[in-house]
């Protein structure tokens, strides 16, 4: 049974969630963030502050710290969509992301099952 959440209430939960995965990461929040949400889709746009020893080591190893990236991404969307699924009710299709190092930008898609608005 799916459960209904006020779209401005959804907002704030993914966005709570979303920062909280990423201080249990990380050990830090994110910056800032924007969230539109779209049928069965949610988008988040956010900055992040790069983890300092990452920063440095990329100059020299970028090609060791985009694996520590990818490792580090896949965690975040394993444990996004279980989140989601656990407080919301809702079934998450898939989570896709992305993160750019340079600019400490990140987009996340969430897809849900259903629709959403």
């Amino acid at each position: 049974m799916k459960k209904q959440v006020p779209l401005g209430v959804l907002k704030q939960e993914v966005i709570k969630i979303y920062n909280t995965i990423n201080q249990e990461i990380f050990g830090m929040g994110i910056r800032s963030q924007k969230i539109e949400i779209s049928g069965d889709k949610v988008f988040i746009f956010a900055t992040h502050k790069r983890i300092p020893a990452l920063k440095i080591l990329d100059e020299n190893n970028r090609s060791l710290t985009a694996s520590v990236d990818a490792l580090l991404m896949e965690a975040n969307k394993r444990m996004l969509k279980e989140q989601l699924e656990e407080t919301l009710g809702l079934k998450v299709k898939l989570v896709l992301k992305d993160y750019d190092p340079q600019t400490e930008y990140s987009g996340t898609v969430i897809v849900f099952e259903d629709a959403i608005e």
